[in-house]
Formats: C-alpha cells, sequence, structure tokens
C-alpha cells in the first residue's frame, strides 16, 4: 500500500491498512455500480439536465472521475467560464494588489503541509496553482479579496479538478453565489 492516498495526502503512521483494504474492497463494487450509472447519464456529453435523478445519484456521491465535470455543471461554474472566455487569463495578467498577494503568500505554505503535491519540492507543484488561482479570484471579487481558510476551498477544488481555470470558476460559484 502507498503512503500517499491518491489525493497526495500521507496516511498517518498508524494508519489501519488491513481495516482498510477490508472496508474498501466491499466498498469498490458500489463505486463501480455508481460509476456506470453516471456514465449512462453524461453519456459521453458534457450536460445533464436538473432531475430528481441526478440529485438523487448527486447525494449517493459523485464518482471521482465525473466530480469536476458534475460539480462544474450542477454549480453554474462551466456556464460563466464558457461565457467569459480568457477572463480568468486577464485577472492574472493584470495589476496586482500588494496587500492582496502578499497575504496569499503568507498561507502558501499552511495549505496542506501533509500533501504531497503542495510541497514545494513537488514535480509540479501545485502551491503555484493556488497563487494563481486566489489572486485571480481576490482581483475578480474585490469585495471579498482574500480571506484566510479560502486556500483550503481552493486547493482542495484544484486537487480535484486538476485545472486551475476551472477552479477559479468553482471557488466563484461557491463563495459568489452558492454558500451566500
Amino acid at each position: 500500500f502507498c503512503r500517499v492516498d491518491p489525493y497526495g495526502f500521507e496516511r498517518p503512521e498508524d494508519f489501519d491498512y488491513a481495516s482498510y483494504e477490508a472496508f474498501f474492497s466491499r466498498y469498490l463494487v458500489v463505486l463501480t455500480r455508481r460509476a456506470i450509472k453516471w456514465s449512462k447519464l453524461l453519456k459521453g456529453n458534457n450536460r445533464i439536465q436538473k432531475s430528481l435523478k441526478v440529485k438523487r445519484y448527486v447525494r449517493k456521491g459523485i464518482p471521482n472521475e465525473h466530480r469536476a465535470l458534475i460539480w462544474m455543471i450542477v454549480s453554474g461554474a462551466q456556464t460563466n467560464m464558457e461565457q467569459n472566455p480568457g477572463y480568468y487569463h486577464r485577472l492574472l495578467e493584470g495589476e496586482k494588489n500588494d496587500k492582496l498577494v502578499e497575504a496569499i503568500k503568507t498561507d502558501m505554505n499552511r495549505t496542506f503541509p501533509d500533501n504531497v503535491k503542495f510541497r514545494k519540492t513537488a514535480d509540479p507543484c501545485l502551491q503555484h496553482t493556488l497563487y494563481n488561482v486566489l489572486v485571480a479570484y481576490g482581483h475578480h471579487n474585490k469585495a471579498v479579496g482574500y480571506c484566510q481558510g479560502m486556500n483550503f476551498i481552493a486547493g482542495y477544488l484544484i486537487l480535484i479538478t486538476k485545472n486551475e481555470e476551472e477552479s477559479f470558476w468553482l471557488l466563484d460559484a461557491l463563495i459568489g453565489r452558492i454558500l451566500p
């Protein structure tokens, strides 16, 4: 067994691999069945219609391989990204607020210290991606800017989507529309 989980988090020294294997070997059947249902629902399409079936599927859990796409669709982030092509990159190319940048840099090394993907020694190191997402969001939503803890939300989105721009739009959906 690997000491690091699929998302890059190190397992503790006392991690019970035997219990995990016993549980996961049974749970894998459930995950596989759900993944098949989601694949049939999507049918190679990047769109889904809101329905009681979709709601039930979401509540039971979205398989890892479909999670980023489903989050993008149901949050409205996909639509916003498509309606604003190039916006994210323009935010990164624009002039930076020094106070915002300093606040974000302060939290970089604090973000998921037990995750190997966020360490400076990682290749690629997700700290730069996280920095970009947070700086862009701070300039996008000046009323919020950057608040302590946003680094963990954005970091998790980056781990799930594996995509910088999608993480930005999901962060915008969460902070700008869903959480308020």
